[in-house]
């Protein structure tokens, strides 16, 4: 049996998990390494890319960062999250605020710190990121549409460091993050109706708050069908393997989404809306594996 003491550090340990998001940090970092593996290095090697220690440090530092982003942008939102997110929200408190941000700093460090292994321009691109998240908390996400694109673009910006890395310059991958990129914008924007209340009792200036709802699905729907544009292009135009497939169903279920989300009306439908493209996004990653299945059965047999 445990102490109460030892359930305690167990609970704040479990609050610390969830304020970082600890399950999405561990998708990023798998979908970079699949990403380096099949989208940027496909050439190489697969013992040369997983054993490559820049490419660690570079994924390390970038886990490093996202955790603490998470981190200052529920130190900023704390207030708001409280009538959004209740249940979570009780959970994150077993954290103080003081524990947060001396978490933050610490984390901050050690990404720069592990980025200077690679070269000083990694530590400046770390360091942008850094200050990117802390601008986007502290004042850019209450700017309607600005917040949006700011928050998508940060999303996607781990893919970025390991696209420079490794310089690969094909049309293939800009199509890969275009893609990618209208999704995360899609979702930010259905959570800013699916967090109306919040936004609202706090006074952000969301789209929804400002224009109403019937505005911020006329815009989600134009991001939408930009969004099956590139997914056109991989499906048609460019080989990407068995992974077609997966372009395949989610322009499906794309559609499913915009006739869904015309029917929507309250915070329940706004959730679920918001799962289906995070289902998309995360299938996404595990469907890179796809793009070359020769070499999965091969490491596998």
């Amino acid at each position: 049996m445990l102490s109460r003491k030892n359930k305690l550090l167990l609970l704040k340990l479990l609050s610390l998990f969830s304020i970082v998001r600890g399950y999405n940090v561990l998708v990023i970092v798998l979908a970079q390494y699949l990403a380096a593996i099949y989208i940027m290095a496909p050439d190489l090697p697969l013992r040369k890319v997983v054993f490559d220690l820049s490419l660690f440090v570079i994924v390390l530092a970038s886990a490093l960062v996202i955790a603490a982003g998470y981190i200052i942008n529920s130190f900023y939102d704390s207030e708001k999250d409280l009538i959004n997110k209740p249940r979570k929200t009780m959970l994150d408190r077993l954290v103080s605020q003081r524990t947060k941000l001396s978490t933050y700093f610490v984390l901050n460090f050690l990404s720069v710190i592990f980025a200077s292994y690679v070269s000083f321009r990694a530590v400046l691109f770390f360091g942008a990121y850094i200050f990117g998240i802390w601008l986007y908390s502290h004042k850019l996400k209450r700017i309607p549409f600005v917040g949006n694109l700011v928050s998508a673009t940060l999303a996607i910006t781990p893919f970025f460091a390991v696209f420079v890395y490794y310089r690969n310059f094909e049309a293939v991958i800009f199509v890969h993050a275009m893609f990618l990129f209208l999704l995360i914008l899609s979702r930010e924007m259905i959570k800013d109706m699916e967090n109306i209340a919040g936004d609202m009792a706090l006074d952000y200036k969301t789209i929804p708050v400002l224009f109403g709802t019937r505005y911020s699905k006329i815009t989600i729907s134009l991001l939408v069908v930009l969004a099956l544009l590139p997914a056109f292009l991989l499906i048609e135009i460019f080989d990407v393997g068995y992974m077609y497939l997966y372009f395949i169903m989610a322009v499906v279920l794309l559609v499913v989404f915009l006739v869904l989300m015309w029917k929507s009306t309250s915070k329940k439908h706004y959730v679920w809306l918001h799962n289906i493209l995070k289902f998309i996004i995360v299938s996404g990653v595990f469907s890179i594996l796809l793009i070359n299945v020769d070499l999965v059965l091969n490491r596998i047999l």
